[in-house]
Parts: structure tokens; C-alpha cells; sequence
């Protein structure tokens, strides 16, 4: 069975302002002497774990990110069991989870943690569990009932691919099964400015016909490069021993990563995408990013399929290097001008699901 399924996809975005920086303009980094146009993992995990495919793939087996599970207790208790008793279990129940901060507003507390925690659905059901047990008991929660809270390794599916931190029960935490890089593009590419304006529509003209609304916006297109590593053997053992729910786990993924899109100003541009290419790669050999590929970038015209010709050529030349990179391959494109891959060894080719039956564990 494969320790290691590496996915390395090119997508293309048209003018588009897919995750803003602290000055709302798409974020950008600096590669190969060129500036790029990039995109967060945060913002393409993000994306991919609360869109609707990736839920429904998945059935259930999804996580909550979130600091107020304090605040889920109080109003979960209050009404039964009254603020102080509500109040005083909401802290106990939350400092499991993490170091709490109450904010007061009003005359509410607020019982919320400094950290986002990452919760499986059945630590999410516990805890609600417990705050509707205290509440008809009218009482606070017992040290063993709140080591009862937190699951060593929760079956949630976000949470084996992304793993979590908790710093108040650091013995909790999991560490990632997949790791996913920034996305950038293999060309140079620069930010413009959209200078736009809205018109008022109960303003006749007659006496002032300038605009009710000036704006500007940062927006960019690209052809972006993004590289997923999944350790398979750590996502198993993330989903306690669940083989089959890791073989799910790993097409949702796969899937959202070629055909959901970031959310950044989508009203705005319209600019959903499915990738034009992808190849993945699985074996036990030490997996290796093709960034590498686009250090000089990609110009002229026919970009996508110059960009797939380097990213071919990249990895033939680390298996002539250093050997096979991967036990075998599999090729999906979606570019009219793609003719075949120009790989060596075992390359399979197909569509979707012909894909996702390739990255099943029962080879």
C-alpha cells in the first residue's frame, strides 16, 4: 500500500481578487527573480472543508473550528439551570479545550477561547451532551466528567487531513496527514486596479448626474501551480484505523481541490475554475515539491500547456537524479492542446473517477 499520494495541479484564473491581503489587494510573493500572484493553504483549506462537496462526501465526519464553546454551554444552560451555575460550568468546560478569555459585553459574558479549536462532531455531541445533563441536574461538571470531553483521535475528517493544536491538553493535538502549499502562479504577473463607480437609480441626472459610489479594487489573473502531500499511512491512523473512511477522506480532498474555487470577491468576478491539469503521484518514496519547475517563469502565449511540459519535465529529471519519485502516476487534464505525458514508467490516464479509483489504498 502507498505511504505517500502527492498531487501537483495547475489551475487558471481569470481577472479575479482570490485571497486579499491586509490591504484588500490579492496577495503576492517573490519567486525565482519574478513577483507572483499567490494563495494561502489557510484560504484553500478553508474553502475546500466547508464547501458543500467536501460535506457531503464526507457524511458527517466533519469538525468544528471555533472559540465559543464556552458560550455554547452558557446558553445552553441558563435558562435551566440559571447564569451563575451556567457561568461557572461554561469556564470549566471551555478551559479544556483551551485558555479562556471572557469578554464582557453589556452585561452578557461572553465564555469564548483565545484560540480556535478544532473539534470532532463527536466531542462537539459530548460536550453538548454534558451541558444539557448539568443543566437538569443544576450543578457543575466533575473533573472526570470533563476528561470525558476531549477524543484522543476524533473521527473527524478535517481534522486528520489539517490536524489541530490545543495548548490547554497538549496531548490531544494531531498532527496533519496532508500538507498543502501555497498556491502561485508559474508566470510573473502584476496587480491592477479596478476603479469602478455605482449609480444612484432614483437620481434623475437633472441636477447632479456624478456618481453615488466611487471605488477601487486590486484584481489579478493567473495560472497557478498548487502542490497536496497526504501521508496516508498517518491518515489512517488518524481515523482510527479507518481505512475505508481515509480512501473518503482523500477523494473529497482530491475532488475540492480541482473544482472549488476561493471565495475572495466571487460576486464581484465570477471567477470559479476547475484545474486544467493534475498529476498525482503515490509510492513510499520521500515526497518533493515541482515549484521548482517555474523558477524561470512561464511567458508568451500557450502558458498551460508550457507549464505542463516543465512540470513533466521536472519530475523526469529528479527520477533520472535521485530514481523514481513514485511507483506510479496517474495524468488528468482538461487542456484541448494536451497530447499524452512525456513520463517514464507506469502513467495512467482517465477522468475523474478513473482518478479517484487510482488513489484508493487497495493496491
Amino acid at each position: 500500500m502507498s505511504h505517500f499520494i502527492q498531487l501537483h495541479l495547475l489551475t487558471s484564473y481569470p481577472p479575479s481578487n482570490l485571497n486579499r491581503d491586509d490591504l484588500g489587494r490579492p496577495k503576492t510573493a517573490f519567486m525565482g527573480g519574478a513577483r507572483r500572484l499567490r494563495v494561502s493553504s489557510q484560504s484553500l483549506k478553508r474553502n475546500w472543508r466547508t464547501s458543500t462537496l467536501f460535506e457531503e462526501a464526507i457524511d458527517g465526519h466533519k469538525g468544528t473550528r471555533t472559540k465559543r464553546l464556552g458560550k455554547l454551554v452558557f446558553d445552553r444552560m441558563s435558562a435551566g439551570a440559571g447564569d451563575k451555575i451556567a457561568g461557572a460550568s461554561a469556564e470549566k468546560i471551555a478551559e479544556v479545550f483551551g485558555k479562556l478569555r471572557k469578554v464582557e459585553k453589556g452585561k452578557k459574558h461572553e465564555y469564548e477561547i483565545e484560540q480556535l479549536v478544532h473539534v470532532g462532531p463527536e466531542e462537539l455531541t459530548a460536550l453538548k451532551a454534558l451541558a444539557d445533563k448539568l443543566s437538569a441536574e443544576k450543578r457543575e461538571p466533575t473533573d472526570d466528567e470533563l476528561k470525558d470531553l476531549l477524543a484522543r483521535r476524533p473521527t473527524a475528517v478535517d481534522v486528520a487531513l489539517f490536524g489541530r493544536m490545543l495548548a490547554a491538553a497538549p496531548s490531544y493535538n494531531v498532527e496533519a496527514a496532508c500538507q498543502v502549499a501555497h498556491a502561485i502562479t508559474v508566470h510573473a504577473a502584476e496587480v491592477e486596479d479596478d476603479y469602478f463607480t455605482a449609480v444612484d437609480d432614483l437620481n434623475t441626472g437633472d441636477e447632479d448626474r456624478g456618481a453615488a459610489h466611487i471605488g477601487e479594487a486590486g484584481f489579478a489573473a493567473g495560472l497557478f501551480y498548487l502542490y497536496l502531500c497526504i501521508d496516508r499511512d498517518l491518515l489512517v491512523e488518524n481515523l482510527q484505523g479507518n481505512a475505508d473512511l481515509a480512501d473518503r477522506a482523500i477523494a473529497a480532498l482530491v475532488e475540492s481541490a480541482v473544482k472549488v474555487s476561493p471565495k475572495g470577491k466571487q460576486n464581484s468576478f465570477g471567477s470559479r475554475a476547475h484545474a486544467s491539469y493534475l498529476l498525482a503521484e503515490k509510492g513510499d518514496q520521500q515526497p518533493r515539491s515541482l515549484s521548482a519547475s517555474f523558477l524561470q517563469p512561464v511567458n508568451g502565449e500557450g502558458q498551460a500547456i508550457k507549464a505542463i511540459s516543465k512540470l513533466e519535465r521536472q519530475a523526469q529529471a529528479f527520477d533520472d537524479a535521485y530514481g523514481a519519485g513514485a511507483d506510479s502516476r496517474f495524468v488528468l487534464s482538461a487542456e484541448p492542446d494536451y497530447e499524452k505525458p512525456a513520463l517514464k514508467g507506469d502513467v495512467h490516464t482517465g477522468d475523474l473517477q478513473d482518478l479517484l479509483t487510482f488513489l484508493k489504498g487497495d493496491d
